[in-house]
C-alpha cells in the first residue's frame, strides 16, 4: 500500500475536494436537466457552464496564491473575493 503520509488530510483538505466534487455533479444534473448552449459573452468566444466553471475554479486560485502572498495567512476576504469573481464569470463570461 502506498504511504500518503506526506499529504495533509485534515477536515479542510476534505471539505475542498467534496465541494469540487458536488460542483461538477450539479453541473452534470443541470446538463442532463438542461441541455446547455453555447454563448458569448465578454470575452468573445463561445462559453458553456463547463468552461465558465472552470475559469471561476482557475480565477479563485490565482486570486487565492496572491492574496497568500501578499496578504497574509486569513484568506476568509479571498474567498469573499473569489465567490464575486464566479458570480461575475458565470453573469458575463
Amino acid at each position: 500500500m502506498p504511504d500518503f503520509s506526506w499529504m495533509a488530510w485534515t477536515w479542510q483538505t476534505a471539505l475542498f475536494f467534496s465541494v469540487i466534487g458536488a460542483l461538477l455533479l450539479v453541473m452534470t444534473v443541470l446538463a442532463v436537466l438542461f441541455p446547455e448552449t453555447e454563448r458569448v459573452g465578454i470575452l468573445r468566444i463561445p462559453t458553456t457552464r463547463g468552461d465558465r466553471l472552470f475559469i471561476s475554479l482557475l480565477g479563485a486560485a490565482f486570486i487565492n496564491l496572491a492574496w497568500l502572498g501578499l496578504m497574509g495567512p486569513d484568506p476568509v476576504w479571498a474567498l469573499g473575493l473569489s465567490l464575486a469573481y464566479a458570480a461575475a464569470v458565470f453573469r458575463y463570461v
